[in-house]
């Protein structure tokens, strides 16, 4: 729940109470109440104001049914997990979620030719948890992300495979699966 809950529009609404009332303070001679505002109200506006510019918002998550919230409590990975967890949640500071992974697979040679995550969803493959990134990929092509399937799934840790699909134009879906047989599912 906390996740979901942007602290740029937190800091923005109480550092507006807080300066208002700084304000109205000041204007009906109540030095205590003024100095309070100002000094707390003011500061927290401001990093209100510096925190929305450099938020980035949660992707969109499909909600999984009770299945496959039992299969991923029985079969996720480590970083299967991580992964759900921290593109779910508010980020501050960061250009596009997932961008240092992006960049190490080779996948975003530049700002411009990054492709975007766009959702979350989680599946059952045949009784094996999957974890599916839908991505927008104007400027990667689907050839790019088939070739690099392999360092996908070593990146991601073992335990894992990838499979690269093309959903759309534009559009790549990556499905990070796990493997029952190799031993690194968690208990």
């Amino acid at each position: 729940m906390l996740r979901q809950i942007s602290l740029a529009n937190l800091a923005l609404v109480v550092g507006s109470i807080l300066a208002a009332g700084g304000f109205a303070a000041y204007f009906s001679n109540q030095p205590t109440l003024n100095l309070a505002g100002f000094f707390y109200g003011i500061p927290l506006l401001l990093g209100g104001l510096a925190l929305k510019a450099a938020e980035l918002e949660p992707t969109p998550f499909a909600e999984p049914s009770a299945e496959i919230l039992a299969l991923r409590e029985k079969q996720a990975t480590d970083t299967q997990n991580q992964v759900r967890k921290d593109v779910t949640r508010f980020r501050y500071g960061q250009s596009a979620h997932l961008d240092v992974a992006l960049e190490r697979l080779g996948l975003a040679p530049t700002d411009e030719e990054r492709p975007m995550l766009r959702g979350l969803r989680e599946a059952d493959f045949g009784g094996a948890y999957g974890l599916i990134l839908d991505f927008d990929s104007p400027l990667i092509p689907l050839e790019t992300w088939q070739e690099k399937q392999q360092k996908i799934a070593a990146f991601f840790g073992p335990g894992l495979r990838a499979e690269v699909n093309q959903t759309g134009e534009n559009k790549i879906e990556l499905a990070l699966i796990t493997n029952p047989g190799e031993g690194q599912i968690k208990n």
